[in-house]
């Protein structure tokens, strides 16, 4: 885990950037998709967002199970019982950038994930201020 310093335009820069997000968005999926068959199951899906839980004191079994279940009927946009990428690609771009609202334009100090989205978003944002200066 690193700290760093990020504003809301650093991350809706990132997102905007198809080629750096969209790449980000397929090495995640690729790392969730453990089976390989190009989808997203629900229990694939939950492992993403178990790392954003700290655990169950969060909430009763029933209301994470219950936040799971909602988050996958959120992804699964074509109601398939699966999230393929294109969906995942879409409500992830939607979380970032509502991300990028809440932050606001004022830098602020975060804790990142390693390779999280939040720490590719300071990287590609760390590598548009080295090309300028």
């Amino acid at each position: 885990m690193s700290v760093a310093i990020l504003d809301g335009p650093a991350v809706t820069k990132f997102v905007e950037d198809g080629d750096a997000f969209n790449k980000c968005v397929e090495e995640h999926f690729m790392v969730l998709d453990v089976d390989g068959d190009g989808v997203l199951s629900r229990s694939e899906l939950q492992k993403e967002f178990d790392s954003m839980l700290l655990g169950s004191e969060n909430g009763t079994q029933e209301e994470i199970a219950n936040f799971y279940e909602i988050m996958f009927d959120k992804f699964d946009s074509d109601k398939n019982g699966s999230i393929d990428i294109e969906e995942y690609r879409s409500e992830m771009k939607e979380i970032m950038l509502a991300m990028a609202q809440g932050i606001g334009d004022s830098p602020i100090q975060v804790a990142l994930e390693y390779n999280s989205f939040l720490m590719r978003a300071f990287e590609h944002d760390m590598g548009e201020k080295v090309e300028k200066g």
